[in-house]
């Protein structure tokens, strides 16, 4: 009782694109039309992604003074948020508003006793602002 199975001959391929001919050896597909295509967009997005950081660097080099004025402008908010946040979670301490408030009315009430009350004391602050000033302009 033999079964009846199809002979299968050597030149024979399967649809799996294994070979008759040398076991388990993989035998080469026709590519269409449409892996060409596909191949050159991957050419193309690989040589585009193997450039990028020089696009990227020539980009910085054009453009740096914009970017530094932007960034700089950007961590400025960035500081003041930050900043209204912390004072913002100071207030809500109980009892700690209160004393800084203390705190600055009696530095103010100094200053003005040390600085502004006597016409010499006013020349002497003057002084010290000019001195200050000219430390941090630099036209000395």
């Amino acid at each position: 009782m033999e079964a009846n199975t199809p002979e299968v001959t050597e030149t024979q391929v399967s649809t799996t694109g294994l070979s008759g001919e040398t076991a388990g050896k993989i035998t080469a597909t026709k590519s269409a039309p449409k892996d060409t295509q596909v191949q050159e967009y991957l050419n193309i997005g690989t040589s585009f992604l193997s450039q990028i950081f020089e696009y990227i660097k020539e980009f910085v080099d054009e453009n740096q003074k914009l970017l530094v004025n932007l960034l700089l402008i950007f961590l400025g908010i960035v500081a003041v948020k930050v900043t209204l946040a912390i004072v913002a979670a100071i207030n809500d301490i109980p009892l700690l508003a209160p004393m800084f408030e203390l705190v600055g009315l009696g530095y103010t009430g100094w200053f003005v006793y040390r600085y502004l009350l006597t016409k010499s004391s006013r020349q002497e602050l003057v002084q010290e602002f000019e001195s200050l000033k000219t430390q941090v302009v630099g036209k000395e």
